[in-house]
């Protein structure tokens, strides 16, 4: 793919989803600024997971349900593409998929693939996995023909696997885009900005990692460049953070860092 011409404008937003799915729809058009290429929600945007444990099923909708149909309206009415996270029903009516909604200028699914059976909860037990295929969306950005910013998608947990963002960036991704939900506690926030630089560095790649905020998650949404500089950082309360991800960056990290080209196994 040819490098596109010009920044990606970006907005993470990092904000708590509610109990209530229309709340959450109702909010969107305030979560949503004007003027940014792309705009990432956390997981979970169209309704929280609830307390530990708790049945999500009641509150799994399709692909062209409520939410879906309110991002798609945002992303539309802001001349934007729209990344969040939300509960889509599945084969089995009592696991849904935890399913990435991409809507806007093209718009794809990602069905999260590593169910978040750690630290002492059992998300698989509530929640169905997906295909272990990579999504990889190409976004068009401007008016010109053929400039592309290709971003792969990955959920939370799905951090915690290097060999899937491997697979993303075998796949042309330039950007990995990483909703999550990531569950405060000890270690944990040293963990998540650990992570969302290391997938950014072993893989020369920019990563947007937007999370939801304290108390229950850690925020600190990211925005890391291919050489682990931290563009942008939140604190742990609702934010929305605004970058632009330079177009020569990758090509310039991997002139001065070439270890895709240079592996051996």
């Amino acid at each position: 793919m040819p490098v596109p011409s010009r920044p990606l404008e970006v907005a993470l937003v990092q904000a708590a989803s509610a109990l209530d799915p229309e709340v959450n729809r109702a909010r969107l058009p305030s979560l949503v600024p004007d003027g940014v290429d792309l705009a990432v929600l956390p997981e979970a945007s169209a309704r929280d997971f609830g307390a530990p444990g708790s049945d999500v099923a009641p509150f799994a909708e399709p692909l062209d349900g409520p939410y879906a149909t309110a991002l798609a309206a945002v992303a539309a009415a802001r001349h934007t593409t729209v990344v969040a996270g939300a509960f889509e029903t599945s084969a089995d009516p009592d696991r849904p998929h935890n399913t990435l909604l991409v809507r806007g200028a093209v718009r794809a699914e990602y069905r999260k693939i590593h169910l978040y059976d750690s630290f002492g909860h059992r998300e698989s037990d509530r929640l169905l996995a997906g295909p272990t295929t990579p999504v990889v969306v190409d976004l068009p950005v401007g008016d010109t023909a053929g400039d592309i910013w290709r971003l792969g998608l990955m959920t939370c947990y799905d951090l915690r696997f290097p060999e899937l963002a491997r697979a993303l960036v075998d796949a042309g991704a330039d950007v990995l885009v990483v909703p999550a939900a990531w569950v405060a506690g000890e270690r944990k926030l040293d963990h998540w900005r650990t992570l969302v630089r290391a997938r950014a560095i072993e893989n020369t790649v920019h990563v947007l990692a937007a999370a939801q905020p304290a108390p229950r998650y850690t925020g600190h949404s990211l925005a890391v460049g291919p050489l682990g500089d931290v563009l942008a950082e939140a604190g742990p309360d609702e934010e929305v953070l605004r970058v632009a991800l330079a177009p020569d960056a990758v090509a310039e990290a991997r002139r001065a860092n070439p270890s895709l080209a240079n592996r051996r196994l």
